[in-house]
């Protein structure tokens, strides 16, 4: 190959490279051959260009052929549903037989998606790059053939120094920060499950409520920081184990591209989201870092919104698999909060929104990603406050009534569960609750009613029998009281306490 040849061949490379921002992804090892990318471009995505003397079109063709394979498995992995590429053959010479049909229409392979449009660019006739402006719709200046070999090579230069400098660029924006909050949220969440297990255990629901799970009654009492404070706590070993190993890998990344400050605003904020998601969606007792941890999940779709090839030519795939699959578990695993994973992995991208990346301001989106997110938070705040009865479930009132019962505060727990009650479908197990609440605060009249509805609802609850037993015996029914005791000995006749009860009427 020729002067000239090397001459047009990286001309295109640097128009391509300066002019349209195309990035650089194979250069030969004899630099004959160049494969460029762009895939935010709407119809040109690829540009492969190859500096050869074509002789005849039938090698032409297989070369087409091969080229169009590579072209689709790009496609693939960067999961793209179509991939317009364009072969750029630089030539001295146009190939001997008949060959305009061959490159007429764009070439697509059986069973794939990725298309080739081919132009042949003949070194002695400058007037062939117009079908390269016609494309691109920008002029490419026509060499005059005054050119000498340090030309091409000047051209060359400039072409291959901006393509490292656009790697480079965006090699450094992986690199803007080092973890530093990552590690710190790892300790303080190993710290304090050392710290439940030495109080109670980190699976104990009392221990778990006094140290700041989110506890829907709670919250509703007016403890808004338990928004925030599940973000360091973890319910058992595994729980713990799993996190912290989601956030090494996660937090380390995030905190990478964001830096320091930005992803603790993140983390935080995906926190709170997750946390008010499940705040509003599962009444259940809960903690985790799962809702910020799926924040930084967010914080990466976020990235990938705004630079969507560096996205998936780097880690995108691989992160819509992790949180596909992660997702799929939530939907489909009793027990795991996916309401906290969703709202964190909203929270997260809106968080993302607002801080944007380091040194770069997009004012108008910052802004609009923050009234989104405060309207949201607002507004799921107002339903929650305004509709207290749907943000409650039955174990939730129950364990909620149990907690003011062992602080001997009988009334509290009695209107908490006369409130669940009126909302309707409440079990047995509430109603005796309630009952008890009542004998203690002294409505023996209210206990002894919801004690009957018990035993008709669930005649072989004993423990009910025989608090109707207590009853009648205080207002001196000794034959309803017998009556009550007796089913209550009945149904559990290894408990002494009712066979005593039952002798004592007797």
């Amino acid at each position: 190959m020729g002067v000239k040849e090397d001459y047009i061949f990286w001309k295109l490379a640097d128009y391509f490279i300066s002019d349209h921002g195309y990035r650089m992804i194979q250069l030969s090892g004899d630099q004959d051959e160049l494969w460029l990318e762009k895939m935010e471009h709407k119809s040109i995505k690829a540009i492969r260009l190859l500096k050869y003397d074509l002789d005849w079109s039938n090698w032409m063709q297989r070369d087409i052929e091969l080229t169009a394979q590579k072209a689709e498995s790009v496609r693939k992995q960067l999961g793209k549903r179509e991939m317009p590429l364009l072969n750029i053959y630089v030539s001295a010479y146009l190939p001997v037989d008949d060959y305009e049909f061959r490159i007429t229409a764009p070439f697509m392979p059986e069973n794939g998606k990725a298309s080739v449009q081919t132009l042949i660019i003949e070194s002695g006739e400058p007037e062939s790059l117009s079908a390269i402006e016609a494309i691109f719709e920008t002029p490419l200046s026509h060499p005059s053939g005054n050119f000498t070999e340090m030309d091409a090579d000047a051209l060359k230069h400039a072409a291959l120094s901006k393509a490292v400098k656009t790697a480079k660029k965006e090699k450094e924006m992986f690199n803007y920060g080092k973890p530093f909050f990552t590690y710190i949220f790892i300790f303080i969440q190993v710290a304090v499950f050392l710290f439940l297990e030495a109080m109670g255990g980190s699976t104990d629901t009392s221990t778990l409520i006094k140290y700041g799970a989110k506890f829907n009654p709670l919250i509703l009492e007016g403890e808004w920081w338990r928004f925030l404070t599940p973000i360091v706590l973890h319910i058992g070993l595994l729980h713990l184990l799993m996190n912290t190993l989601a956030l090494y890998y996660l937090g380390s990344a995030v905190e990478r591209v964001y830096g320091k400050l930005r992803f603790l605003f993140i983390y935080l904020a995906a926190g709170f989201g997750g946390t008010l998601a499940s705040f509003i969606f599962s009444p259940t007792l809960s903690a985790g870092a799962s809702g910020a941890i799926f924040g930084c999940f967010g914080a990466l779709l976020y990235f990938g919104f705004i630079y969507p090839s560096l996205f998936f030519r780097t880690m995108g795939f691989n992160i819509l698999v992790v949180l596909g699959i992660n997702l799929a578990f939530g939907f489909t695993i009793p027990g795991i909060d996916n309401a906290g994973h969703i709202g964190g992995l909203i929270g997260g991208f809106l968080a993302t929104g607002i801080v944007h990346f380091p040194k770069k301001k997009r004012a108008s989106l910052q802004f609009l990603f923050l009234a989104v997110s405060v309207c949201l938070t607002a507004g799921l705040l107002k339903y929650g406050f305004n509709e207290p009865g749907r943000l409650l479930n039955e174990q939730t009132a129950m364990v909620m009534a149990q907690e003011h019962i062992n602080a001997e505060e009988y009334e509290k727990a009695r209107l908490m569960l006369a409130d669940f009650i009126n909302e309707g479908n409440a079990s047995p197990e509430v109603y005796f609750l309630l009952s008890y609440t009542e004998i203690k605060v002294g409505q023996l009249e209210e206990a002894k009613e919801h004690l009957l509805h018990v035993v008709k609802e669930e005649p072989s609850f004993h423990e009910a029998h025989y608090n109707l037993a207590l009853i009648y015996l205080e207002e001196e029914n000794s034959e309803k009281a017998r009556h009550h005791a007796q089913k209550a000995a009945d149904l559990k006749p290894d408990q002494e306490e009712y066979q005593k009860l039952l002798n004592q009427i007797k």
